[in-house]
């Protein structure tokens, strides 16, 4: 088994995810990593998985990050990572279980009230 898939949603964004040994080239919609997310801190947080299974600079992972937006996809990617490199290997699986990169983030938006502003702000009030 040469690639595996994974894939990865949260929030808005859905991640397909495809590992394969290498030289530790991301590439996310045939960008750079570092090109796709300005942030940082989007980069680390996907990275973690492959960092937790001691794997950085071993293998090649192509993304398709589709809707949310940047925080969201980032999220997407780092589970569908950890889900391919479960699918790898049985020892991996566990280590990305511990980790808690297999756990979906299930926190969604909340829809907008009638009679509010948003979801929970009311309309400013007026005394006078």
């Amino acid at each position: 088994m040469s690639t595996s898939y994974g894939t990865g949603r949260r929030k808005n964004a859905i991640a397909k995810v495809w590992v394969k040994p290498g030289t530790g080239k991301i590439t996310v919609n045939n960008k750079d990593v570092k090109e796709y997310f300005p942030r940082g801190t989007h980069v680390d947080h996907l990275v973690a998985p492959i960092e937790a299974a001691s794997l950085t600079g071993k293998m090649d992972i192509k993304v398709t990050a589709l809707g949310g937006g940047m925080t969201g996809q980032s999220g997407a990617i780092r589970m569908g990572i950890a889900r391919a490199l479960g699918k790898r290997d049985e020892a991996l699986k566990v280590i990305m279980a511990k980790g808690g990169f297999l756990t979906r983030d299930d926190r969604m938006v909340e829809r907008k009230k009638y009679g509010r502003a948003k979801a929970r702000r009311s309309f400013q009030f007026s005394k006078r």
